[in-house]
Formats: C-alpha cells, sequence, structure tokens
C-alpha cells in the first residue's frame, strides 16, 4: 500500500444466502443494490475494499430452469458460469450508480496455494487498489474447478484473500447476526466479542442454507486462520448491509473476533 493510504484494507465476504431469496436461486436485487450502496459508503470513507462474493451457482441455476442446487458437477459448472455473469452484470449496474467500476477475478484455490500464482493475484489487486474509482469482486472459479464446488466455499477463499493482502479486517456477511453461544435462545442472541478464537470453536450450529456450501464450522475455521496472522475478523447479517460502515469503524453488531495483541519483547 502506498505511504500515503491512511484507511483500511477491508476484505467482504458475501454469503449466497445474502444474495438469493429462496432454494431456487432467486437473485435478492434489492439486496444487493443495498450493498452496493454501504460498499460504496465504505470506499468513499477512504478505506479499501476487496468483495468476495458467492451466489454464482444459485444465480445461474434460473437459466437452466431448475428449482434445486444440482449435485451433478458437469450442472453445477453450468450453472456458475450462468450466474457469475448475472452476478457481474448486477454488480456494475448497481455500483455505477455510485460513480465506482467493478473488476472481477476469479480464482481457484491452486492459484492461491502456488507461490508464483498467489503472486500473480497479490500483483494484479495491488495494481486495481489505488484506483479508488474500481473496486475488485473476487469469487471461486466455479466453471472450471472441480475441487471448489466439492469440497471449497469462500469463507475459506476470503480468509485466505485477507492474508494475502495483509489486510487490516475480514468481515463474513452471512444469514445470521453472528456466532451464537450454547446457550442462546435466539438469532439475535449473539457472542459479541471473542479475544481467544480457541474458545468457541465448538460454538457451532448448521445454519448452512441449501444453497450454501460453508456453515459455521467453515467460518469459524476461516477466522482461525486470519485472526492467528494478525487480521481481526467479523461475522455479521448481510440481510443489515447498511451497517457495513460502522463495523469497519469498530461498531455495529455482529461478533467481532479480536486479534492477539503481541508480546514483549525480552531483553
Amino acid at each position: 500500500m502506498s505511504a500515503a493510504f491512511t484507511g483500511k484494507r477491508v476484505v467482504i465476504k458475501i454469503g449466497t444466502g445474502v444474495l438469493t431469496r429462496n432454494s431456487g436461486g432467486e437473485i435478492h436485487h434489492a439486496m444487493i443494490a443495498r450493498l452496493s450502496q454501504a460498499i460504496s459508503d465504505i470506499n468513499a470513507a477512504g478505506h479499501e475494499v476487496i468483495m468476495v462474493s458467492s451466489g454464482a451457482v444459485g444465480a445461474g441455476m434460473s437459466a437452466f430452469g431448475l428449482t434445486q442446487r444440482p449435485t451433478g458437477i458437469e450442472m453445477l459448472q453450468a450453472c456458475a458460469a450462468a450466474g457469475q455473469a448475472r452476478l457481474m452484470h448486477l454488480y456494475e449496474g448497481q455500483f455505477s450508480l455510485h460513480g465506482i467500476k467493478v473488476a472481477q477475478l476469479l480464482v481457484t484455490h491452486d492459484d492461491l496455494q502456488d507461490e508464483r500464482r498467489s503472486g500473480n493475484v497479490l500483483a494484479t489487486l495491488n495494481a486495481i487498489l489505488p484506483h479508488r474509482q474500481v473496486i475488485p469482486i473476487m469469487n471461486e472459479n466455479d466453471s472450471v474447478s472441480v475441487y471448489e464446488l466439492k469440497v471449497g466455499d469462500n469463507d475459506t477463499l476470503s480468509s485466505i484473500v485477507a492474508r494475502l493482502v495483509k489486510a487490516d479486517l475480514l468481515i463474513l456477511l452471512t444469514s445470521v447476526a453472528g456466532l451464537m453461544g450454547p446457550e442462546a435462545t435466539s438469532a439475535d442472541d449473539i457472542i459479541t466479542e471473542v479475544d481467544e478464537i480457541e474458545s468457541v470453536l465448538s460454538f457451532v450450529r448448521d445454519e448452512k442454507g441449501d444453497l450454501s456450501v460453508g456453515g459455521m464450522a467453515s467460518k469459524l475455521r476461516a477466522v482461525e486462520a486470519a485472526v492467528n496472522s494478525g487480521i481481526e475478523t467479523i461475522i455479521a447479517s448481510g440481510l443489515h448491509p447498511e451497517q457495513l460502515p460502522e463495523l469497519v469503524e469498530g461498531r455495529g453488531v455482529g461478533t467481532r473476533f479480536r486479534v492477539k495483541a503481541a508480546l514483549p519483547a525480552t531483553t
């Protein structure tokens, strides 16, 4: 990052359950509009934003007349191919209302595991981010990669990206308000702050939707990797995207996972 840059570098992952209305994969156009507004506000406040957006398979199902997520790899890849184009078209239209253009980056796990290829991804992102009028939108390249469709998810991808770009903050937007403790009685009864990620790894409830690949267990693995690399992470509801600027500024409603303070150097 440039020496003159004083904002935060923020990675925002948007889950399928936030972007779609139902198990048929109907795109939630109003939600995309609200997300675009909130992310544009973060951008205007002087922060750098990288989006990691799910939803390609769900968005592409309607193109083939499907009402349920397919199970065959070939059909999943076909849906991802059709849906990714549709998603980017919608993002492009909504962000243009705020004077912002979008840049698409489709990656596979191999792209991020290989040092040379991950270096290329980082170089591309570092070239885009200083241009404040352009926001990069990343997704796993599900139309060509079988691995991601079988076991991958964008929680993992966003955590890897956050570590790659040395982000200041990772926000995982999902369909729940945050992490619920074992004694929680409602979806709003969440843990607001976690200082030790190890203490909550067992607090997992299966909130995964019909179109989602990951669940809370996946999110906590992603959080653990991020906070152990010095990146504060938040799990929050994507159904209330208007609070995104507040989350970036240290407020808002969600579960905030703090980074362990560095031990003082010994002499």
